[in-house]
């Protein structure tokens, strides 16, 4: 579980959505769900948020060092509707940089990446 929290590395596009995206998704859902049985005012959604923040910060600066930018870069999400769409599509479906970067090792290395094109 220490990985949800460390801003170093770099992640493939399959371990970003199905071991980040998925499961801190499901847990927001659950937590909305619980709200919506007890009729409450969103308070374990709003404990499930916090809980996962900084888990979906983590794993939004490692898939910018796998595509070779900064960790800062997650922060174009605040340009409205044009910074959310350019980080949807550049952090979860473009593939990251072959071969290593300033960031760290190819995760891909050993896998034939060809196969990924």
């Amino acid at each position: 579980m220490g990985s949800y929290f460390s801003f170093q590395g770099r992640i493939t596009r399959s371990v970003y959505w199905l071991q980040y995206v998925l499961p801190l998704t499901l847990v927001n859902l659950v937590a909305a769900g619980i709200d919506a049985a007890a009729q409450t005012v969103g308070v374990f959604g709003l404990i499930a948020a916090l809980a996962t923040l900084v888990p979906n910060i983590a794993a939004g600066v490692k898939r910018c060092h796998d595509r070779d930018r900064s960790g800062w870069f997650v922060f174009i999400v605040l340009i409205p509707l044009v910074g959310v769409l350019w980080y949807f599509v550049e952090i979860g479906f473009l593939r990251g940089t072959l071969g290593s970067n300033k960031y760290g090792t190819d995760p891909l290395r050993g896998i034939d990446v060809e196969a990924f094109r």
